[in-house]
C-alpha cells in the first residue's frame, strides 16, 4: 500500500507549510488560486460525468443519496466536528487568517469532500488494491500538495486533519478491492464515477463561491449508486 500514505503525506507536509507560510502568501494568491482549484474540481467533475452509461440509477442515487444526507444531518455534523477542530488547533497554534467561522466551516466541508470522497481517490484506491499500481493515487498527491497550502494559509492547521478520515477512506477501499472489484461491471464503475463527478462539480462550485451546495450530505449517493446501478441493469437494462 503506497499511494493512500504518499497522498496523506502530500495534503500534511502542504498543509504545515500552507500554515507556516501563510501570512506571507501574497493576499491574491490566497484569494484567486482556490478559484482555480474550484475550477479544476469542476472540470474534473465534467470528466467523470459523461462517462455515465445508465442515467436513471446515478439520478436516483444521489436524491435518494442527498435526502439520506439531509435527514441524518450529515454536513451539519462534520461542521461541528470541523468547529471544535478549529477551537482545538487554535489554542496550540496561531488562529487563522482573516476568515470568518462561517467561511471556515464552508471550506471545510468543500475540502473534506475534495481530500476525502474524489473519484480519483476512492477509484484510485480500488485501483491499487486490485492491481498494486499506486499511480492514480500519486497524481492526486501532487494536486493535494499544491491544493492544501493554499487553503492552510487562512484556515491553519485544522485542514491537515484531513488526512485521518482521508487515509482511513483510502485504506479501507485498498483492502478491500479484491471483495468489492469482482462485484462489479464496467457499467457500474462508470455510472459511481458518474455519480461521483456531480458531487465534484458541485464541491468546485461551492469553492468559488458560486453556489453553496450541501456537498456532505450528498456523500451518501456514492454507496448507493453502484447497487442502484447493478439492480437497473438487471430488471430494466
Amino acid at each position: 500500500m503506497i499511494g493512500p500514505y504518499v497522498n496523506g503525506a502530500a495534503v500534511l507536509a502542504g498543509s504545515v507549510a500552507g500554515a507556516l507560510i501563510g501570512p506571507r502568501i501574497n493576499a491574491n494568491i490566497r484569494t484567486n488560486m482556490p478559484l482555480v482549484f474550484g475550477c479544476a474540481a469542476m472540470g474534473l467533475g465534467v470528466a467523470m460525468v459523461v462517462k455515465v452509461k445508465l442515467l436513471a440509477p446515478v439520478m436516483l442515487a444521489l436524491v435518494v443519496g442527498s435526502l439520506l444526507g439531509e435527514l441524518i444531518h450529515l454536513e451539519t455534523l462534520i461542521q461541528k466536528t470541523a468547529a471544535k477542530s478549529r477551537i482545538v488547533i487554535e489554542k496550540l497554534t496561531k488562529p487563522a487568517v482573516g476568515i470568518s467561522q462561517e467561511e471556515y466551516l464552508d471550506k471545510f466541508v468543500a475540502l473534506m469532500v475534495l481530500f476525502c470522497m474524489s473519484g480519483t481517490g476512492i477509484y484510485g484506491s480500488m485501483t491499487e488494491g486490485m492491481t498494486g499500481d499506486p499511480t492514480l493515487l500519486i497524481v492526486k498527491a501532487i494536486l493535494d500538495l499544491f491544493t492544501a497550502p493554499i487553503f492552510a494559509s487562512t484556515m491553519g492547521l485544522s485542514v491537515a486533519m484531513l488526512v485521518i478520515p482521508q487515509f482511513m477512506i483510502q485504506a479501507m477501499l485498498f483492502l478491500g478491492a479484491s471483495l468489492i472489484m469482482p462485484l462489479m461491471t464496467p457499467d457500474m464503475l462508470a455510472d459511481f464515477s458518474s455519480c461521483g463527478g456531480l458531487i465534484m462539480l458541485a464541491t468546485g462550485l461551492r469553492i468559488c463561491g458560486i453556489k453553496q451546495f450541501p456537498v456532505a450530505n450528498m456523500i451518501p449517493a456514492l454507496v448507493l449508486v453502484m447497487p442502484f446501478s447493478a439492480l437497473w441493469a438487471m430488471y430494466w437494462g
